[in-house]
């Protein structure tokens, strides 16, 4: 509970206890069916969407996080096995040229999908704590509306009552009251109930007026925000995949230092300067000590297919 002294008057204190209080018995009446409740049927789906959205959103950045640090623990596994493997190797051991650098790649993948996916992520479910305050607000507000309906229906019913309680009071009064008072005690009860009824008409209007202004926002831009999940999604998984494609052509890409001209169909001809996209054989036993499946990297940027693809001489190339 809030303290006194840091913004919080008693007389504030007091106004959200008693709010509190009455939201709490008007949803015991309704519940035992002794007062209406607000429903909205179109209302209540748009809720149950944006607590999906919520859930699945949560999820999905959750395990993107996940993934990014898995990636940050490759490069630092990547790292370590290469300083290993370059402490153990000596100069003129075979392979030596091959144990090249890939820090930077495992970098730049990790940076990569941190700015255009966790990023483009945190921001999209930046939106939710906001959204999902003002539907609690919404639902308080519709109680609030509910609780004043119900009490002005209650004093619209005993008005008429009241009225004639009042009367036969006000005449014994009136009796013995001096001449010159006649009909004022009267008039004054029956004025005080009027104010109670006025203020309950004035409490109602302006509870109602709260409800609708807050109904109105959120049925604006649940339906908006709700949509909104298809583009990000989609942005994210291409973003994921657009990424993972090149830091795999870029850990597996060799350099043609010389032309080679295929003496067979299923050959890859190079020329100087050409940059080959390594692949992997389906079966890894048919492949020949020093040759290499690979296909050019400017044919798989234009057509992205693997029809040009051909064995080439590794001799002829040297990593990127």
């Amino acid at each position: 509970m809030a303290e006194l002294g840091k913004g919080v008057t008693a007389g504030k204190l007091a106004i959200n206890v008693q709010k509190r209080l009455t939201r709490a018995q008007e949803k015991v009446l309704q519940k035992l069916g002794k007062a209406d409740e607000t429903r909205d049927a179109v209302f209540e789906e748009m809720v149950t969407n944006f607590n999906k959205q919520t859930n699945d959103g949560s999820k999905l950045q959750k395990d993107l996080k996940a993934y990014l640090a898995s990636v940050k623990a490759m490069q630092d596994a990547s790292r370590r096995l290469q300083d290993c493997l370059a402490d153990m190797y000596e100069p003129e051991w075979f392979g030596k040229v091959e144990l090249d650098d890939t820090d930077t790649l495992w970098l730049d993948f990790h940076q990569s999908l941190t700015d255009k996916s966790l990023l483009a992520m945190d921001t999209y479910m930046g939106q939710f704590p906001d959204i999902k305050a003002r539907i609690a607000k919404r639902d308080r507000k519709m109680v609030d509306f509910d609780s004043a309906r119900h009490h002005f229906g209650n004093l619209q019913k005993g008005k008429k009552k009241d009225e004639a309680k009042i009367a036969k009071p006000a005449a014994l009064l009136e009796m013995a009251a001096p001449s010159w008072a006649h009909g004022l005690i009267s008039a004054h009860q029956v004025a005080q109930t009027n104010l109670s009824y006025n203020q309950a008409e004035e409490e109602l209007g302006r509870a109602q007026r709260i409800f609708e202004e807050l109904n109105v926002e959120l049925q604006d831009e649940l339906p908006v925000l709700f949509d909104s999940r298809v583009g990000v999604y989609v942005e994210t998984f291409q973003s994921m995949a657009k990424h993972q494609e090149k830091f795999h052509r870029e850990m597996s890409k060799v350099k043609a230092v010389h032309d080679y001209a295929a003496t067979d169909g299923d050959e890859l001809e190079l020329k100087t300067g050409d940059m080959v996209l390594v692949l992997a054989l389906e079966n890894p036993d048919e492949q020949d000590d020093g040759w290499l499946l690979g296909l050019k990297e400017s044919h798989w940027l234009q057509n992205k297919d693997l029809s040009a693809k051909g064995m080439f001489p590794e001799n002829f190339t040297s990593k990127v």
